[in-house]
């Protein structure tokens, strides 16, 4: 209990820093204690204690039509950071690797997958996690979002409900996409990526 209690004030204070927002989302899972089915961390291998720092004037700086710096267009266009996590935490990241690849590539798959992110475009990417089994907290999400987001965004009904199926139609012929190392693949043609896994392409007109 102590021990919990400690992990969610070091939570608190990462919240409270813009920096280490990050932290603050693997510390919560880790108070929270969130569960991943045994066959998810089997696939879940080659990430674990895999989190590289994201850099993105880095990743600006690569050629358009790049995974990298597509990333980092939608990243400073929607004024979002990467959520970078400190080496200190390294043994509560290796504890909680699902926990940590989600949350760092959820704007990765953003990109790959093509959903904004207004609430129809989160949704697309909730649908899309939820039907490829990550976690059966998901699931709930999944459900509770179909019916709290139509409330939060009315106008935005229509797409939420197009997102969830296209969401769950890509996720059943894409490749499980939690396990990859992304952040080697920065370099790399998007649309190649797209093809190698099972994605739909899509125009960048």
């Amino acid at each position: 209990m102590w021990l919990k209690i400690k992990t969610l004030y070091k939570a608190i204070q990462s919240a409270n820093n813009s920096e280490k927002l990050g932290d603050f989302a693997i510390l919560k899972a880790e108070v929270l204690g969130a569960e991943v089915e045994p066959v998810v961390a089997s696939k879940l291998e080659q990430v674990v204690g895999y989190y590289p720092k994201i850099d993105l004037e880095l990743l600006s700086q690569y050629s358009r039509g790049t995974l990298g710096r597509e990333y980092a267009d939608h990243m400073k266009a929607n004024s979002l950071k990467p959520l970078n996590i400190s080496s200190e935490l390294d043994d509560v990241a290796r504890r909680n690797v699902f926990s940590l690849r989600y949350v760092v590539t959820h704007d990765i798959f953003h990109v790959l997958l093509g959903f904004d992110t207004s609430y129809a475009g989160e949704i697309g990417v909730l649908a899309f996690a939820a039907q490829q089994n990550y976690s059966k907290s998901l699931k709930i999400s999944l459900w509770l979002a179909r019916f709290l987001y139509p409330i939060l965004a009315p106008q935005q009904i229509k797409a939420m409900f197009a997102n969830i199926q296209k969401g769950e139609e890509i996720a059943n012929q894409a490749d499980f996409l939690l396990g990859y190392r992304w952040e080697e693949y920065w370099q790399e043609p998007i649309n190649e990526i797209r093809r190698r896994f099972n994605l739909p392409e899509i125009s960048s007109n």
